[in-house]
């Protein structure tokens, strides 16, 4: 794995001390969670950025484990095991490790997970000004900030009555940053799907029967993960476009598109662009309780971070902004410098612990600062 020059430890050890400092001094206790993680959780609520990059072993008993590729999962799972239930406020600061040919496999990461705060707003307003505090500690005094809200995304989708493999499928096409035509119903002739004859066979069988059929496919050729994909993951993909090919296409509607495409064109300050929001739901006629709900928490929000003396109208909202990870829930942010690659970002996960095992639903939200990128040379 790529490493650090010698020249280069120094400056990082002095770097990542000055951000541990700054977040545990805010009262985010350090934890140092394993390197070494099960694979599967990665596998199910990472991003397929991150699941198509992780580097994976097995341990003496053949259980399957990953370098951790980033830690809020990691965190989590300590969390589960300290203080299930309850809440609690943890920093961290260490190597996090991904295969990529552009960039080292090997890099630190440090960042803040609060979990369990009932105050979503404020919580929220909290985090991003200890994100932009800590980029201040090395002289990033005027970042710019972009804002997103998967919550508000899902509700408007939900709002609109999308079907659920729709749903996801646009979902991934917003974090991805691509057209919403692969997602469109009729948006022109596609090619022949190489599986359609087994398509047409499960179309209408018991889904469980067809995940055990891909899942013993799989077993037979001892493959456990394709693509980063489980299982249950790929049987649940072929299960929707065995729907879709059944009823005509399970896409976006050219209405739902429409509005879709307006959503998506939102952007500028947040005040401006709660105003735009509104004005879109009256114009589409969404009558929906999760949107109207999504939308005030918004505002909501906007109040906080004002509150808190950051400069909201510098800040930036754009309504097709999703962040590559798929366990976010609501408020989504990263900081960047001058057109450059991202410094900090992070938002909120509330499903997550959920996800994990917790028998209590716990809300959740935090940031992680990129440090090699932060406290870059020849600044």
């Amino acid at each position: 794995m790529t490493r650090p020059e010698a020249g280069e430890t120094g400056a990082g050890d002095a770097a990542r001390a000055r951000l541990s400092a700054h977040l545990k001094a805010a009262g985010y206790r350090p934890v140092t969670p394993p390197v070494l993680q099960p694979l599967e959780p990665f596998l199910e609520l990472s991003g397929e950025d991150i699941r198509r990059r992780i580097f994976v072993t097995q341990d003496a008993g053949g259980a399957e484990l990953c370098l951790r590729p980033e830690f809020t999962i990691p965190v989590c799972r300590l969390h589960r095991a300290e203080a299930d239930g309850r809440a609690a406020d943890y920093s961290y600061c260490g190597p996090v490790f991904r295969l990529a040919a552009d960039e080292p496999d090997e890099f630190f990461q440090a960042g803040i997970e609060s979990i369990g705060r009932t105050d979503t707003p404020a919580a929220d307003a909290e985090v991003l000004g200890l994100a932009l505090e800590g980029l201040a500690l090395f002289g990033r005094a005027d970042p710019a900030v972009r804002l997103g809200d998967m919550g508000l995304t899902v509700a408007l989708l939900d709002g609109l009555a999308v079907p659920p493999a729709a749903k996801r499928r646009t979902l991934r096409a917003l974090a991805a940053g691509r057209s919403l035509d692969a997602v469109t119903n009729g948006a022109g002739a596609r090619p022949e799907d190489p599986h359609a004859g087994l398509l047409a066979a499960i179309q209408g069988q018991d889904p469980r029967g067809v995940r055990a059929f891909v899942e013993d496919v799989l077993a037979i050729a001892g493959i456990s993960a394709v693509g980063g994909r489980s299982a249950g993951e790929i049987a649940e993909r072929f299960l929707a476009k065995a729907a879709a090919q059944a009823h005509g296409g399970a896409g976006l509607n050219p209405e739902n598109r429409a509005v879709l495409d307006r959503y998506r064109a939102i952007a500028g300050h947040p005040d401006a662009a709660a105003r735009d929001l509104r004005a879109l739901v009256t114009a589409a006629n969404i009558r929906h309780d999760a949107l109207t709900a999504a939308l005030d928490l918004f505002e909501e929000r906007t109040g906080f971070i004002a509150a808190r003396g950051l400069p909201i109208e510098r800040f930036r909202f754009q309504g097709g902004f999703a962040r590559n990870l798929d366990y976010y829930t609501g408020f989504i942010f990263e900081v960047t410098e001058r057109d450059g690659p991202i410094l900090v970002g992070g938002g909120r996960y509330d499903g997550l612990l959920g996800h994990l095992g917790s028998p209590v639903p716990l809300p959740a939200v935090g940031c992680t600062f990129w440090i090699e990128r932060v406290a870059g040379a020849g600044r």
